[in-house]
């Protein structure tokens, strides 16, 4: 059982690397400062990622210049594996810079 948890934990961080998706906008990339997390939100998919149960609003920054990120965490993986992929989620980061 214990080497069947750490092969899965293999394949889960092995495999779950392409699905991260990083977008800026603006002038983000030329601001000077330390990034920092704006806001965060979870978009959940129902019938493993066909039909979208809820439409995630995640607040940007007033000026337009941010990062925003959609990855899918461990806690993305809980929630896809104990629903065998009929809920599944992502996370939406937005970052800005202090």
């Amino acid at each position: 059982m214990k080497s069947i948890l750490i092969a899965l934990a293999v394949v889960m961080f092995t495999l779950s690397s392409c699905m991260t998706t990083a977008t800026t906008t603006g002038t983000y990339l030329e601001e000077t400062g330390k990034p920092y997390t704006y806001a965060k939100g979870r978009q959940f998919w129902l019938s493993f990622g066909l039909i979208p149960l809820s439409k995630t609003d995640v607040p940007t920054p007033s000026d337009g210049n941010c990062e925003v990120i959609s990855k899918f965490t461990l806690g993305d993986f809980l929630i896809n594996g104990v629903t065998l992929g009929l809920v599944s989620s992502r996370t939406i980061i937005v970052k800005d810079k202090k």
